[in-house]
């Protein structure tokens, strides 16, 4: 099972042993956290930890079988442990066979066959636990089960979107910023869109989000300011682009989308934030089925050109794609 998933289970039946596969760092972080707590209550006198190139089986096992004076049971963990279990692989099959009745392994690896005869064993009698990252779905359901569980706010849907929009997909730095915005929500116990655009994302964002709202509400002039605001104050041009394009290539995606299904929905299954589903669509049928076909060539187009394929400064070039977007007409030919 993945890491996630254990953790949300009663840990009273922690098996001889556990191997944690995989290269998630905080999940893994999690689990030991959880096994300390269960198996030895933080006595740390309990605990021993071995680097997998430094020690041989025959210590880990006197280790294993070598009762604490301070507490019932033992907890050792082999940390890089991949080498380790290839090399004494079949001192470990016996391990396993006939494990310290009180003591825990945990061996934490990046890679773990599951057609080799020890994972097949510790399937059977112990725990596997994948801790591999989390992606789309699951990485949101896991963020707002976080929000609901560890720290008692609701995470709003598009808030939890645009967090791991502006984070990025590690486990760690989301669960730290989503700390940061529980304690700013305080009280409310509810974070919005706005609360992560202010707190986590910084005026930069909100200016960049002020930028992209500009140019699809037909207010062109107030998103060629926001572009020079950032400009002036050494925002980097593909990250802007980078901001544009998360917004704008939804609106692509939902012009093909309705295609095959209700204009209403496709806008929803794009995944456009549910507060700015009017005003995309607005913006759609403002300009067209043909003309919104020509986002995606739009923001190829500029990529293209600040990667050297246009010799054109790069404020021009970006100025130009606001005004393509805009409206998307023909700004003539490309330099």
């Amino acid at each position: 099972m993945h890491a996630v998933e254990l953790l949300k289970k009663d840990l009273a039946d922690v098996p001889a042993v556990v191997a944690l596969a995989g290269n998630q760092r905080h999940f893994k972080q999690s689990v030991l956290t959880a096994l300390r707590q269960q198996v030895i209550a933080d006595d740390d006198a309990s605990l021993t930890r071995f680097v997998g190139k430094d020690v041989d089986l025959q210590s880990v096992t006197d280790e294993l079988r070598t009762i604490s004076m301070w507490g019932d049971c033992r907890l050792v963990i082999i940390d890089e442990a991949d080498d380790f279990v290839s090399k004494y692989r079949s001192g470990l099959e016996k391990y396993v066979e006939a494990p310290a009745k009180k003591s825990v392994l945990v061996l934490d690896v990046t890679t773990w066959p599951k057609t080799t005869r020890i994972a097949k064993q510790v399937a059977k009698t112990g725990w596997e636990v994948d801790c591999s990252p989390l992606k789309g779905v699951e990485l949101t359901r896991w963020l707002n089960e976080l929000a609901t569980n560890t720290y008692l706010v609701k995470l709003d849907r598009d808030a939890s979107a645009l967090l791991v929009e502006l984070v990025g997909e590690e486990p760690g730095l989301l669960d730290q910023e989503l700390s940061k915005v529980a304690a700013y929500v305080g009280d409310r116990k509810r974070i919005t869109l706005d609360d992560v655009r202010v707190l986590v994302g910084g005026w930069r964002t909100e200016t960049t989000w002020a930028m992209t709202d500009a140019v699809r509400d037909d207010r062109l002039p107030d998103a060629l300011a926001a572009l020079d605001q950032l400009l002036v104050a050494g925002e980097a041009p593909q990250k802007l682009l980078g901001g544009i394009s998360f917004v704008f290539r939804k609106l692509a995606y939902a012009t093909e989308l309705s295609r095959q299904e209700p204009f209403d929905q496709a806008l929803k299954s794009a995944g456009v934030f549910p507060r700015d589903l009017g005003l995309a669509g607005r913006y759609l049928k403002r300009i067209g089925r043909v003309q919104a076909e020509r986002i995606i060539s739009a923001i190829i187009t500029a990529d293209a050109g600040m990667k050297g394929g246009s010799r054109l400064p790069e404020r021009i070039q970006m100025e130009r794609l606001l005004v393509q977007l805009a409206a998307i007409k023909d700004s003539g030919p490309q330099v």
